[in-house]
């Protein structure tokens, strides 16, 4: 296992690699969201107490897809929250509003992410409550960016370069969690939401083949699986997935009550049916031709 730590003392590591002894499929995992390793000055900075602020993790996914090395596939996963930072974002998506001082004229404060409160450095978490009791300075997003975001996708950028080398071609699954309608009071529990969302930026960051394979294999499952709606696929997906030049992206949103309370915040007995299901969908993805991953 590989981690990278912040040079700076009492800061947890940005990430660790789940790595194979040897890589044997075209493919890497990635788990932004499932980090729950929470700085002691992000906890006293925020008006929410952890439990609150946990609400914004993609509670253990990590787990649901750390069989990734024993089918020889490296998984990255970030260690801190996605409250504290958002990997799956540009670096410098922020909100003018948060901070004291003025932001530098590259920062993007207009995105959709930031109107909503979920820049880079979120204001609210997954429920839209309020994180912070007080505005931040641009100097400490710019630690957190400095110690976590350039880490993580420095590494993530390595492993997809070198997968593409060794193999040809290489395919990204950014792994995330949803939450489900029916968890709040008063929402849909009807049964015809999705268990799973597939993200491709609409036929942009995959070849066509990758994402047929995947809805037919999960469907096949029995899961009820919906393309691009309503997550089409984030930064990452659309940032990395390039299929003419050979590096696929997908993202896999998977219903979080499947596997989980989420009221609890624990681990319900099916994490372990779909641990293995996710790991049948990679050795499918991985045993895709090459020379059948057209891009559209």
């Amino acid at each position: 296992m590989d981690a990278h730590r912040d040079a700076d003392a009492g800061r947890v590591p940005a990430f660790d690699i789940l790595a194979p002894a040897r890589q044997t499929h075209p493919l890497v995992l990635a788990s932004p969201h499932s980090g729950n390793q929470y700085p002691a000055d992000f906890l006293a900075a925020a008006r929410l107490d952890a439990r609150a602020l946990r609400k914004s993790e993609d509670c253990f996914v990590d787990e649901i897809f750390a069989f990734a090395p024993a089918l020889g596939v490296p998984l990255i996963r970030a260690l801190f929250p996605r409250a504290y930072l958002d990997a799956n974002r540009e670096a410098y998506e922020l909100d003018a509003d948060m901070f004291i001082d003025p932001l530098p004229g590259y920062v993007n404060t207009r995105s959709p992410r930031v109107a909503a409160g979920l820049g880079t450095i979120a204001r609210v978490v997954a429920n839209g409550e309020d994180i912070y009791k007080r505005r931040l300075r641009f100097a400490e997003a710019q630690a957190r960016i400095n110690a976590c975001y350039t880490p993580y996708h420095t590494a993530l950028r390595r492993l997809v370069d070198d997968t593409r080398a060794a193999f040809g071609h290489a395919l990204l699954i950014d792994c995330h969690s949803m939450p489900s309608p029916g968890a709040a009071p008063g929402g849909d529990r009807g049964r015809n939401r999705p268990d799973i969302v597939l993200g491709d930026c609409y036929g942009n960051a995959c070849a066509p083949a990758i994402i047929d394979a995947a809805d037919g294999f999960l469907s096949g499952l029995g899961y009820r699986v919906n393309r691009n709606n309503p997550y089409a696929g984030g930064y990452t997906t659309r940032h990395y997935g390039r299929p003419r030049q050979g590096v696929h992206a997908l993202q896999i949103e998977i219903a979080r009550e499947l596997y989980m309370d989420e009221a609890a915040l624990t681990r319900l007995p099916f994490l372990d049916v779909l641990a293995r299901h996710m790991g049948e969908l990679v050795n499918t993805l991985g045993a895709l031709p090459g020379d059948g991953l057209e891009p559209r």
